[in-house]
């Protein structure tokens, strides 16, 4: 791990510039692929709109390259194969110079493959599971050192928390995810009779029996949390569950790793005052950049009441960073664009400075807020600077000797800092 973590060190310095190369399109097109409809629309239909309005306000500063851009919007609706075709029909038929979009990790790994067959570059917004680091992917969330990790240990030092529940819908990013906090728990004395750990389906809407079930295994005496990887539209009946059951934030906290002011404005809040959420931004961080960004977003949207997230700060971070590595290369063309973003900073709307970092991870701070009756978060706790995002995780034996660098010449997702060996040049 110390190896591990030399060689990250290392490769943080040095970053090159492609050089600039001529382009002939009338406009530059740019994808935006999020569900507006099915079970993830409550999540992805903002992030549609704020692409929308970062494009407008690219234009309005003269566009890039001296052309203007052109959203391409599309609705895989909530369905993972149909991410596949979309993304196709984006590059392939739409001639799409870059793409930001997609949610969950089981989107994500149904474009990837397009991404790397068709060389085009995907801009991901989201916390994700780790474990993975393709050339043709920026990974502009949360790894899980810079959400996961963190939001246990505060929930281990600071309140006390003894006992686990890991809950999460059923699929790639909850299961690594939980992969993950089960072996480092365990690795920090925890007793595998005090994690329990629950899966269920996209949608889930029958909380009672689950929620039970959570109330009773709290109920031995040690300080019990949830942590929640519950994704999309069913978080809505599981906190009006919490709600029903009175599982207080005082009996048995639950941090969320994908619910946020979007997911909260929909809700009852009163009952869940106290409850955790641990990301990268929040709405009622207090900064220039954010108060600038805010007032640009309600001027957009026509609605003063329409609140900013996590994964449209993830969204401004990605498309800045994109805008600026296109005017280093000066092209857009995949191969001079990614050797250029590599060391790109662009500020975040916490008030820092966010890096693209050759691993195509960027560093943010670590932020736990605790819901308020409004819907806002009040931030209890912070990293004091930014945090790197590692690729593949420390605490999972197969991971814990990888780190990914797509600086030539290793240009590698998946190298073995003890072998040195890369064992896959996308993966």
């Amino acid at each position: 791990m110390k190896l591990k973590n030399a060689i990250m060190g290392a490769v943080m310095a040095g970053f090159t510039v492609a050089t600039p190369l001529a382009i002939a399109e009338d406009t530059i097109k740019v994808g935006v692929l999020h569900s507006l409809s099915g079970t993830m629309a409550i999540s992805e239909t903002t992030l549609k709109d704020t692409m929308l309005m970062l494009i407008e306000q690219q234009n309005a500063k003269g566009g890039l390259l001296g052309k203007q851009l052109e959203a391409v919007v599309v609705d895989p609706a909530s369905d993972w194969p149909l991410f596949a075709e979309k993304a196709r029909e984006l590059i392939e038929v739409n001639s799409v110079d870059a793409v930001f979009g997609c949610w969950t990790s089981v989107s994500r790994k149904s474009v990837l493959p397009v991404f790397e067959e068709l060389n085009s570059l995907l801009f991901y917004p989201v916390q994700y599971e780790g474990e993975e680091s393709s050339k043709n992917v920026f990974y502009t969330g949360a790894a899980p050192n810079q959400q996961a990790i963190p939001a246990v240990i505060y929930l281990k030092e600071d309140i006390g928390v003894e006992r686990w529940i890991l809950a999460g819908t059923d699929y790639v990013y909850p299961r690594t995810t939980n992969k993950i906090l089960e072996a480092y728990l365990l690795d920090s004395g925890v007793a595998a009779e005090d994690i329990m750990i629950n899966y269920t389906p996209f949608g889930h809407s029958d909380w009672q029996s689950i929620v039970s079930d959570i109330k009773k295994f709290g109920s031995t005496g040690k300080k019990t949390a949830v942590v929640s990887t519950i994704n999309g539209d069913a978080n809505v009946p599981f906190y009006k569950e919490l709600g029903n059951q009175g599982v207080s934030a005082e009996d048995i906290p639950v941090v969320a790793f994908s619910v946020g002011e979007e997911e909260l404005s929909g809700i009852d809040t009163a009952p869940l005052v106290g409850h955790l959420a641990a990301w990268n931004y929040f709405m009622s961080v207090e900064s220039d950049v954010n108060d600038e960004f805010i007032g640009n977003w309600h001027k957009f949207t026509g609605d003063d009441g329409r609140v900013s997230n996590d994964p449209m700060e993830a969204h401004h971070i990605g498309f800045n960073m994109w805008v600026q590595a296109v005017e280093k290369a000066g092209t857009t063309d995949p191969d001079a664009v990614q050797e250029a973003i590599i060391g790109v900073t662009v500020p975040n709307l916490t008030g820092g400075v966010s890096a693209m970092l050759p691993n195509h991870h960027v560093t943010k701070p670590v932020l736990i807020g605790e819901i308020q009756d409004d819907g806002q978060f009040d931030v209890v706790w912070e990293t004091k600077g930014m945090v790197a995002g590692d690729a593949w995780s420390d605490f999972l034996p197969d991971s814990k000797d990888i780190i990914a660098d797509w600086r030539k010449p290793m240009s590698c997702g998946n190298y073995n800092v003890k072998t040195g060996v890369c064992s896959g040049q996308n993966l």
